[in-house]
């Protein structure tokens, strides 16, 4: 009951390692930290705005403008040669305390974008 609560009733939504909801957990994928750290930046590119972008701390700080308006932050880190990790954390600027699962599904649809340009890797 306690998930379905933070699912829904929540404007903030991040991905990590040891996620509860398996579509939450960080992915791996087998690519260079510049690729796809380019790539993460060009998929925010229009109609969303880039607020900060540092390739040497791995993040991208975005206003995301879509159905509704966001504030994401992308991590991207090279754990070895060709297996990068991409977290994301989104914050939905609603005026509510609740988006009704909106960020959840934005990362969730940054991540199915990802995986369709780059292989991606187990944790292990």
């Amino acid at each position: 009951m306690k998930a379905f609560i933070s699912r829904y009733f929540s404007n903030h939504a991040e991905s990590s390692e040891e996620h509860k909801d398996p579509q939450l957990v960080t992915h791996y994928y087998k690519a260079k930290h510049d690729e796809l750290f380019k790539s993460i930046e060009e998929m925010f590119s229009n109609p969303s705005k880039i607020v900060a972008s540092s390739k040497e701390r791995g993040e991208i700080t975005v206003k995301y403008k879509g159905k509704r308006r966001a504030f994401v932050v992308a991590t991207v880190i090279m754990v070895r040669p060709f297996r990068t990790a991409v977290d994301f954390s989104v914050t939905t600027e609603s005026g509510g305390p609740v988006d009704f699962g909106f960020s959840r599904n934005l990362i969730v649809q940054f991540y199915e974008k990802l995986d369709s340009q780059y292989t991606t890797i187990d944790r292990s």
